[in-house]
């Protein structure tokens, strides 16, 4: 690596155009959108996710506006066996992606004395190991051919910021933060770029299945929390328009939106009164969970629930 690829690395994928582009995530939210863009760009597209029908309802989507799906198969990312036999197929079948794209996610929040044990192994095993095993199976192939490429890891506001409520999530979206940190460096010498999309409020059904462990998400204060955060989400398809232009110029922060990109910059500029806002953040969702009604819910019920959702 010369000295001018210490300071400058050219985009490795400046358009879509022809490229093969894997999506996980892409029945609903912001993957269906990035796929209905990138197919837009003349990407020959990879798709997945855990919903079948969706999935089908992308491709065909796609395919009717006349863009190229070149394969897609329904099946769970958290399963490492199902991606690496995913994986043969596709480049079997296909051959090796230039863009992979890590979108797939569930959610769910609650504090450390409601959330159930289930829950945090749920969003870890989706979040977190669903994005490694599909690294792990599509991304080394991509070093051995040798042209470059990029990679795509969808990680969350809260996996810059210390949302109230967060800690089972933000443990899988800092965990992603982190492997997308060293990669973005460990695949340079490799001309393979790496984008950490960090996404705030985006109007995705995600938003209506997300599970608040311990609070009643049909009351009406909590209802009308979910409102007030519908009416400041951007939508999939602008998220999705940063995401494409994020792999485009080759940047490793993406913000979907700026309040995430200012609330990361005065998290890191002034410390203390950042703590002091998420301070009264955490006052404000207390007050939310006492207005809310308690329920418990049987063990494995709640994680039913986050696997049947999607970004």
């Amino acid at each position: 690596m010369s000295l001018v690829d210490l300071v400058y690395m050219k985009p490795p994928v400046r358009s879509l155009r022809d490229r093969r582009v894997l999506i996980t995530g892409a029945a609903s939210g912001i993957g269906r959108a990035t796929a209905v863009a990138a197919a837009a760009e003349g990407a020959e597209l990879v798709l997945t996710d855990l919903g079948a029908e969706g999935l089908d309802a992308t491709v065909a989507e796609i395919t009717a506006s006349g863009g190229t799906v070149v394969f897609h198969q329904a099946g769970d990312i958290s399963d490492y066996d199902w991606v690496r036999r995913f994986a043969a197929g596709v480049e079997a079948e296909v051959g090796v992606m230039d863009v992979v794209m890590n979108v797939a996610g569930i959610s769910a929040w609650g504090t450390v004395d409601t959330l159930e044990h289930q829950q945090w192994r749920s969003l870890v095993e989706v979040n977190l190991m669903g994005p490694i095993h599909v690294i792990e199976c599509f991304v080394p192939p991509m070093i051995r051919r040798g042209q470059g490429g990029h990679l795509v890891n969808v990680s969350s506001a809260a996996g810059l910021l210390a949302f109230p409520w967060h800690a089972a999530y933000s443990a899988s979206k800092f965990g992603l933060r982190g492997v997308s940190e060293v990669l973005r460096f460990d695949l340079r010498k490799h001309r393979i770029g790496v984008s950490l999309v960090c996404p705030g409020a985006v109007a995705t059904p995600l938003v209506d299945t997300v599970q608040i462990a311990g609070v009643d998400i049909s009351d009406e204060s909590v209802r009308s929390a979910v409102h007030r955060f519908q009416r400041v989400a951007v939508s999939p398809e602008r998220a999705a328009e940063a995401i494409l232009d994020g792999v485009r110029r080759n940047r490793f922060l993406v913000y979907t939106s700026f309040d995430v990109r200012f609330g990361y910059w005065w998290a890191r500029k002034f410390a203390f009164p950042y703590e002091v806002a998420m301070r009264l953040a955490n006052r404000q969702f207390d007050h939310l969970a006492r207005a809310g009604a308690v329920t418990a819910h049987p063990a494995g019920e709640d994680d039913d629930r986050l696997r049947s959702a999607d970004r």
